[in-house]
């Protein structure tokens, strides 16, 4: 692949039905274009678990996939409330989702760790009241 593909996904607030349908078309590509097992693993957790978060907190968003030769890169934009202490974000175990996300099986407060651990580099940004964007790049 010579040149970079760019893909869009746009992500519904709340949509627990579609939740999860970027990632899955994300990993489709992945495979057809013939990338590692392990690196399409890595990209579709990460990209979930972004999918996910925008889905129970950030009003949804958008998702903006480049896949390279070598590597993804995944920009997950949100106008959400922002959050307030990114460091206690990134805790294993720390979680400000309802009651009722968590009785859906969602909220267990491992998302942005989870993104971190399995990229290769991980950026986040937030304001308050402005939204959340992550930048994720997964290299083979």
């Amino acid at each position: 692949m010579s040149e970079s593909l760019k893909q869009r996904y746009d992500v519904s607030a709340h949509d627990f039905a579609s939740a999860g349908a970027a990632s899955a078309a994300v990993k489709k590509t992945l495979k057809q274009l013939g990338f590692p097992p392990d690196f399409i693993r890595r990209t579709s957790i990460a990209m979930y678990e972004g999918e996910i978060n925008m889905v129970i907190h950030g009003e949804g968003g958008v998702a903006d996939v480049e896949v390279l030769e070598d590597s993804v890169i995944i920009t997950l934009t949100d106008q959400g409330p922002g959050i307030a202490d990114i460091s206690m974000a990134m805790k294993e175990g720390f979680s400000t989702a309802s009651d009722s996300v968590r009785e859906l099986g969602f909220g267990a407060g491992m998302g942005l760790p989870n993104i971190k651990k399995q990229s290769d580099d991980f950026q986040i940004t937030s304001e308050l009241g402005v939204g959340t964007t992550l930048v994720i790049t997964i290299r083979t």
